[in-house]
């Protein structure tokens, strides 16, 4: 009801937050022509703007070395894409889209199922659909999709195919397009299977790109390489919930997405090794690992035997009040002695985490990511790194021609409260 509402957000904001947030405070006029379509024909001649104690310098992302401290840190998110859409053709003509956002079993046996497989899809076009199957041919895959039902945001979808052989990554392969965000407004080209990608990709489940790290080429690492600085890599599959506006006055009621991630306790203990460097967050989702990581830790310095359930991160575990204060190498090290004592090799665990200005990211020194849309969640960790300092980033880069959103030019800040002790 409205009144329990209007409790909840009370409740809300007395014990984890002093202010509510207003969505209209992260509001930006972003004319469409400046959203890029297509991206640059070299990926690491896209423009670079850093941002550090107030000061605001231009360059392109090939130099990026040259802010960074050697022997540095950066930290990227592996994931690879998957085309993620389908687009399938009635007997009469009609078109029906569909877009995979996550399997009914877990995302590695949904991707390496054989024969079949159940998705949860967006449907374009659903209303086309009346009843039965629909197909897709190949020369490689026949692929037959059936409508199970309406889910309360989605539908259910079952695939079958053949060959039978096939894993359902590979198929998705044969007949599937690149899961160009919506906001791009254009269908799926052949070269954006290779450039809505990140060199690094490696492991199938995001329906997004992490888009930071789409600037990065071989002659880029090979630079950074010869200033001893380090790369780690954290896997956290993007979902199509990043895209999700806050349609909501107050960011308090929005509610947040959740996202998958896994980190190898061998990765954990790298990053523990090398707590004392700057780090570098490639993107907000290594930097919502990351920070999530440190927020697990946290809370187990306050409870060592916390269930897993319960070390699980929700959307407002950056505003709890309760958790104690901790250092990077202190909440690496708390995670460490629980992966140990519970006989676990790797974390793999969801994320909802949102961040928002009020909130002192502690994980990282500074973040290199992309141009976000007004209003988005993803801006809120932008103002969460560098308060209202955002606006005058933003500012600039429209005054200066930078390329907005996933295609768009990048941007690396600083998060200068933060020491990487």
């Amino acid at each position: 009801t409205k009144t329990q509402k209007h409790e909840n957000t009370k409740t809300r904001k007395h014990k984890n937050t002093k202010k509510l947030l207003y969505i209209q405070d992260y509001q930006y006029d972003l004319p469409d022509h400046r959203i890029a379509r297509y991206p640059l024909p070299e990926r690491d001649a896209s423009k670079l703007l850093v941002w550090r104690d107030g000061a605001i310098q231009t360059d392109i992302y090939r130099n990026l070395d040259q802010y960074l401290d050697p022997s540095a840190l950066l930290i990227f998110n592996n994931t690879r894409v998957i085309p993620a859409r389908l687009v399938l053709y009635k007997p009469s003509g009609g078109a029906v889209e569909l877009f995979c956002l996550e399997p009914q079993s877990e995302l590695a046996t949904g991707m390496n199922e054989r024969g079949e497989s159940i998705w949860k899809c967006l449907v374009g076009g659903a209303k086309k659909w009346k009843s039965g199957p629909l197909f897709v041919e190949t020369p490689q895959v026949r692929l037959e999709v059936e409508n199970l039902g309406r889910t309360q945001d989605a539908y259910w979808i079952r695939f079958r195919w053949q060959p039978e052989n096939l894993a359902f990554a590979e198929v998705l392969g044969e007949a599937g397009q690149a899961p160009l965000p919506p906001y791009l407004q254009r269908a799926a080209e052949t070269s954006d299977l290779e450039r809505y990608q990140t060199i690094y990709a490696r492991f199938d489940g995001s329906v997004a790109a992490p888009t930071a790290g789409l600037h990065f080429t071989d002659r880029l690492f090979e630079r950074l390489s010869a200033k001893q600085i380090e790369t780690e890599y954290v896997t956290l599959h993007v979902g199509a919930g990043t895209f999700k506006p806050v349609k909501t006055e107050t960011v308090e009621d929005h509610i947040m997405h959740a996202e998958h991630f896994n980190v190898s306790v061998e990765t954990l203990q790298r990053l523990r090794a090398r707590a004392g460097r700057q780090r570098v967050a490639v993107g907000t989702t290594s930097l919502r690992t990351l920070e999530s990581l440190m927020l697990m830790g946290r809370k187990l310095i306050g409870d060592p035997n916390l269930s897993f359930q319960d070390l699980e991160i929700k959307q407002w575990d950056a505003r709890n009040t309760d958790l104690p204060e901790a250092t990077w190498p202190e909440a690496l090290d708390a995670l460490l002695a629980w992966l140990q004592a519970n006989d676990k090799d790797r974390l793999v665990a969801h994320t909802q985490l949102l961040l928002s200005p009020g909130y002192r990211i502690q994980s990282v020194e500074a973040l290199a990511t992309n141009f976000h849309q007004p209003g988005s969640t993803l801006l809120l960790l932008v103002a969460a790194l560098v308060g209202d300092a955002w606006k005058d980033i933003y500012q600039h880069a429209l005054d200066n021609d930078f390329r907005f959103l996933s295609y768009g030019d990048g941007c690396l800040l600083f998060n200068t409260a933060h020491s990487t002790v």
